[in-house]
């Protein structure tokens, strides 16, 4: 099993953890993922090396990872992600 951490932007609370669960967890190879809110960390176990894989998912979600373009369109993904996140929880 590989564990991949990575720290990302715009993670506001748990409907945005919600929603990035849901979002990896369709990622094949993917064991489990869990969102520290409080650190904006990504914790993911998974099969093979889905680092890459992970990080666009993210990013489309609108969450990339700390040190990438965080865009006004990440951070108006982030927020619709975060509204769907609260409601589906």
């Amino acid at each position: 099993m590989i564990t991949t951490a990575i720290q990302i932007e715009n993670l506001k609370c748990g409907g945005c953890a919600a929603t990035i669960k849901k979002g990896l967890t369709s990622i094949e190879y993917i064991e489990s993922v869990n969102v520290d809110v409080e650190k904006s960390i990504v914790s993911v176990i998974s099969q093979k090396d889905v680092l890459e894989t992970v990080k666009e998912k993210l990013s489309k979600l609108g969450y990339p990872e700390v040190g990438d373009k965080n865009t006004v369109l990440h951070k108006a993904k982030s927020f619709v992600s975060c509204a769907v996140g609260r409601i589906e929880s």
